[in-house]
C-alpha cells in the first residue's frame, strides 16, 4: 500500500509542476515577449498627433485600434481618452492574468456562463487576440514614421 500511495503522490507532484508551467507560460504570453510586441512597446511614443491618422492601405486608424475598431470616430475624442483606454487594456489584461495565476481555477473547466469556454480557451484567445491587434499598431506606426528603427 505504501509503494502504491507513493506513486499515486509522485505523479500528483508532476501534474502539479505541469500545471504551474502551463500558468506561467500563459503568463508569459498574455503579456506579450517572445514571438509578440509587448503592449507598451507598441503604444508607448505614438505621437499624438498621429493617433487619428488613416494610412492608404490600412483600415484603421491606432486609436481605433486601440479602441478595437469599435469606435465610430477615428480620433480620440479628447487628450485623456487615450490614456483611459491604455489604462483600460492593462486592467483587463491583468484581470485575465490573476485567473491564470490562481491555481484555484481549473484552467479546463466549462466557464459557469460561457457555452462551454473554458479559463485555458480564452487566455489563448485573448494572447492571440491582443498579438494581432498589436501587430497592426506596430504596422500603422511604421507607415506613419513613428516606429522606432533599430
Amino acid at each position: 500500500m505504501k509503494k502504491k500511495n507513493k506513486r499515486i503522490t509522485k505523479m500528483k507532484s508532476k501534474a502539479g509542476n505541469n500545471d504551474q508551467t502551463l500558468r506561467e507560460q500563459l503568463v508569459s504570453l498574455l503579456k506579450g515577449g517572445e514571438a509578440h510586441v509587448h503592449f507598451m512597446d507598441a503604444i508607448e511614443g505614438f505621437p499624438e498627433a498621429k493617433r487619428g491618422a488613416f494610412v492608404e492601405g490600412l483600415r484603421h486608424t491606432g486609436w481605433q485600434l486601440l479602441e478595437h475598431a469599435r469606435m465610430k470616430t477615428p480620433l480620440p475624442p479628447d487628450e485623456g481618452a487615450w490614456a483611459k483606454s491604455v489604462q483600460g487594456f492593462q486592467h483587463d489584461l491583468q484581470e485575465m492574468i490573476k485567473l491564470v495565476k490562481n491555481p484555484k481555477n481549473d484552467l479546463y473547466a466549462a466557464i459557469p456562463h460561457g457555452e462551454g469556454q473554458t479559463i485555458l480557451r480564452e487566455a489563448l484567445v485573448l494572447a492571440d487576440h491582443n498579438a494581432y491587434h498589436l501587430g497592426q499598431l506596430v504596422d500603422l506606426r511604421r507607415a506613419l514614421g513613428a516606429w522606432p528603427e533599430s
